[in-house]
Parts: structure tokens; sequence; C-alpha cells
């Protein structure tokens, strides 16, 4: 079971705000910088919203779909092994992808923020039976507000760590969510086999 500071971490790097930062910028380059920061509030808002409805209303959605808690933990394990890759192996085609969508919604709050990997975590928080709802909503909150924080000063980020910076502490970030993927999966593979 994860604990409050183990699922915010894993959150906050599955938000992956560091790595956004230059895909955020790219997007917002043509609007000015004063309402760039609004437009990433309301996106981190309501990323965080749809965020909180999979936290509360996960588990139905698993118990319709017949989806086990083994199966979320070795799915989940396997997703966040496949951003993990990405993140320490970008594939820089998806910048000009980006620049063509429209801010709103989809690409800054969905999937940039809470991405399918956000989501799984989110999901596996809210399936664990004894988990404290209030503690995953802190959890939450936690990695959102860091995350929010990092998007809204993006700008001056970009200045101060650099373009190589940035680079690196996403990789670094990347290697870290590595481990806890393959934790993850193993810890519904042992749960599963009843080891």
């Amino acid at each position: 079971m994860m604990t409050l500071s183990s699922a915010a971490i894993t959150l906050f790097f599955v938000m992956d705000p560091l790595g956004n930062i230059p895909l955020f910028l790219s997007i917002l380059k043509h609007i000015a910088p004063n309402k760039r920061k609004w437009i990433i509030l309301r996106e981190s808002f309501i990323a965080l919203l749809i965020l909180l409805i999979f936290l509360f209303f996960g588990p139905y959605l698993l118990q319709g779909m017949n989806i086990s808690e083994y199966a979320l933990q070795v799915g989940g394990g396997i997703i966040l092994f496949l951003i993990a890759i990405r993140m320490i192996f970008p594939d820089h085609r998806d910048d000009d992808k980006a620049e063509k969508l429209e801010p709103f919604i989809v690409p800054l709050a969905v999937p940039l923020i809470a991405g399918p990997s956000a989501l799984t975590v989110v999901m596996l928080l809210a399936n664990q039976t004894s988990y404290d709802k209030f503690q995953g909503v802190a959890a939450l909150f936690i990695a959102w507000l860091v995350t929010a924080s990092i998007l809204v000063f993006a700008d001056y980020l970009r200045k101060i760590l650099g373009e190589r910076g940035l680079i690196a502490i996403e990789r670094l970030m990347g290697m870290i969510l590595t481990t806890m993927a393959v934790q993850m999966f193993l810890s519904g593979l042992e749960q599963f086999l009843h080891l």
C-alpha cells in the first residue's frame, strides 16, 4: 500500500511538470506571458478536477469493467514504465503535433497533466480498500500544487535551468519512476500469486 509521501511523489513524477515545460511554452508561445499564466492555472484546475473524479469514482469504473486490483497494479506498472522510458528517451516529434492543438483542456489539462499514467495511479489509490480517501486527496493535492507552481513559473525555470538542465532533471525523474513502476508491477504480481 502506498503512503501519503510515496503517493504524492509518484503522482508528481507521472504529472512530469519539468518535462512538460518545453511543451507548455511551445503550445502557448503566441500568447502574452501574463495571459499564459492564467491559462496554465485554468488547465491545472481542470486536470485536478478530472483526477479527483477518478479518485472518487475510479473503483466503480473498475467494478463496472470487471478489472481486479492486481490487473490494475500490473497494468499501471507497465504504463508507468513506458512513461518513464519516454522521459529518459523522449520523442521530440510530439512537439510539432502539440503546437497545432487548441490550448483548452486538450492537450494541456489532458493528457499533459492528467495523463493516462496519472489517472492509473489515482485509480490504483482509489481501488485499495484500506486506503484513506482523505490521504488520497492530500497526496493528489500536494503533487498537483507543486506541478501547477512549476508550470506557472515555466518561463523563469527555463531561464534558470536552461534546456539542458530541464532535460537532465526529466531524465533523472524518469529513472526514479522506472524503479517505482517495476515495484508496482512486482507488487501486483506478488498479490496475484499470493506470495
